[in-house]
């Protein structure tokens, strides 16, 4: 039996649907954004062909993780994709189902579906700010006038770079006199954590546009 798993992703749930060769559903649930919890599912439905997650904001740490799983994923543009329109008022399951379905007829133009394509930075994010939130150094709180209204998924992205990055920041407020400078403005007005947690942000920032346009790394640029 042939399966096909679609993947409705959003802020802190995702939706899995698995189909088999004749459209028939297998499996159909909503899951925490837990890696491990996901894959679990779509190991516990049997062999899977491909796996089609939805392009959002936070795509990057599920394509990851389900590609170092062994899984062939592909990133469909759903904005993109005529057989898309309407769908998101159909019901819980109907977007994820419909992924799986048009993964299993071929319908989407190889324009429209991307497999793995590698993961130089300025390719896979569209912005320094993408990348940023891909390392964890951005706030996933959202507030409103002041006042805290929630907050998004606080595990998405790579735990690594987020490691990474407050480490950089450490060495960089101790050794570089202008990072330094503009951190101790910083906790003149916040505590040191968040001072340090910015200037992670900082680095993040700078690191993408080193790489996309190989120049060498500017203090007095990125904290002028």
């Amino acid at each position: 039996m042939t399966l096909y798993a679609g993947i409705d992703l959003h802020s802190n749930n995702s939706v899995i649907v698995v189909l088999d060769e004749h459209d028939r559903e297998v499996y159909r649930k909503r899951h925490r954004n837990e890696l491990h919890e996901i894959l679990s599912a779509l190991r516990g439905c049997g062999p899977i062909e491909s796996v089609a997650v939805e392009s959002t904001y936070n795509w990057y740490w599920l394509v990851d993780g389900l590609q170092d799983a062994g899984f062939e994923v592909r990133l469909v543009n759903t904005a993109a994709v005529k057989q898309y329109d309407g769908l998101k008022h159909t019901g819980d399951f109907s977007d994820a189902r419909h992924l799986a379905h048009l993964l299993r007829s071929g319908i989407l133009p190889t324009g429209y579906i991307y497999p793995r394509q590698g993961r130089a930075l300025p390719h896979r994010f569209a912005s320094p700010g993408n990348f940023a939130a891909y390392a964890r150094t951005v706030d996933s709180r959202r507030e409103s006038n002041g006042k805290k209204k929630g907050e998004g998924n606080a595990k998405c992205g790579n735990k690594y770079l987020a490691w990474a990055f407050v480490e950089a920041a450490d060495f960089a407020v101790r050794y570089d006199t202008q990072v330094k400078r503009w951190y101790q403005k910083k906790t003149a007005r916040t505590i040191p954590v968040v001072a340090i947690k910015a200037v992670a942000h900082k680095l993040a920032r700078a690191c993408y546009h080193i790489l996309k346009t190989g120049e060498a790394f500017d203090a007095q640029r990125a904290f002028g």
